[in-house]
């Protein structure tokens, strides 16, 4: 009897590097629930962050609600796995990659077990805000860090040509549900406190902390979340700089039902997820999720908020459906894969 084959790894695929979160959002040494102390953060992250040279893309992901950590970097490695097939099956597809693509990812890991249905949605509601409150939680500080950290240590894409890139190294970030709260509330930290970057040079406002672009996938958020929580992701006339270089995209599904009726009920209202993205201090754009076959036009990805109507392909199957969450979790497909990489590619 033959054996089944195994699925050969992309090309320039590098293994992921893991952080641990505890539920008050401290790091954690590896393998271990101890809390690293403030003071060493930047010291740990520098011991188990080293960005691969020859690393086009480095992305940040951070999982949502009632995903063990072992899925959570099985999630992200598959979704930078397909969109290297992307890459490689079509690289004319995507013009501005033609030097190549060789992503690489952070998994950000926290607590987000919980049973399903309300109780456990509402749980993992409140440990999500303890742990990126401020003055209680030390999420936001601890990636806030990683961010700076990855900022910090990749070569600036804007500058001269380094070894086998050519472009530099750019910075997404990937969130999904309640981790699209946290890498918001962790990016407008940062970039409000410069010393949270941990640089060990002056902030240099020539050059500021900046993110290439950011991907959220069925954000666990009120609809007007970005007018009340987030508004200093954005530029404004009394503060023209801001830390999001590239778009904001925002995807949503109806049947996301954790976003949806969950969220109706815990928050009197729909989630980003569920609905889109409402009342925001700035103009936003609406589009649809498109094929692998099918290019974004420059113009529907060129905004500083878009959100991305998923609600044809995010529908689960007939089991999922009926499943607590519904199709929460059901973005893990190649037309997603195909939005992340395009994104990557409208960056340069």
């Amino acid at each position: 009897m033959s054996t089944p084959r195994r699925r050969r790894k992309p090309p320039g695929l590098a293994p992921p590097a893991e952080i641990d979160l505890n539920e008050q959002g401290r790091l954690t040494l590896p393998g271990s629930d101890t809390p690293v102390p403030v003071d060493r953060v930047a010291e740990q992250l520098a011991r188990r962050l080293r960005v691969p040279d020859r690393v086009t893309d480095i992305h940040v992901y951070v999982h949502g609600w009632r995903t063990p950590p072992a899925r959570a970097t099985r999630t992200a490695v598959q979704l930078l796995e397909q969109a290297v097939e992307l890459y490689a099956s079509a690289p004319d597809r995507y013009p501005a990659l033609l030097s190549g693509y060789r992503p690489w990812c952070v998994v950000v890991r926290w607590p987000s077990s919980s049973l399903p249905g309300m109780k456990g949605y509402e749980r993992i509601k409140d440990r999500a805000h303890a742990m990126s409150a401020e003055g209680q939680g030390h999420a936001p500080y601890v990636i806030g860090h990683l961010l700076g950290y990855l900022d910090a240590e990749r070569a600036d894409p804007s500058g001269p040509a380094v070894l086998a890139n050519r472009a530099g190294q750019y910075l997404h970030l990937m969130g999904h549900s309640f981790g699209g709260r946290f890498l918001c509330e962790a990016v407008q930290r940062a970039a409000e406190r410069p010393p949270v970057l941990g640089w060990s040079t002056p902030y240099d406002p020539r050059r500021p902390f900046t993110v290439d672009s950011m991907l959220i996938f069925q954000m666990a958020a009120p609809r007007d979340a970005f007018l009340r929580q987030f508004d200093t992701l954005f530029p404004t006339a009394t503060r023209p700089g801001a830390p999001l270089r590239g778009p904001i995209a925002l995807t949503y599904s109806r049947w996301d039902r954790a976003t949806g009726f969950w969220h109706l009920r815990a928050e009197k209202a729909p989630g980003i997820g569920h609905s889109g993205a409402g009342a925001a201090p700035i103009p936003q754009f609406s589009t649809r999720l498109l094929p692998t076959d099918t290019n974004y036009p420059q113009q529907v990805l060129d905004h500083r908020l878009v959100n991305i109507d998923a609600d044809w392909l995010y529908r689960g199957s007939r089991r999922t459906r009926l499943h607590p969450s519904g199709a929460h979790s059901a973005f893990l497909r190649p037309e997603s894969a195909h939005l992340l990489l395009t994104l990557a590619e409208r960056s340069r």
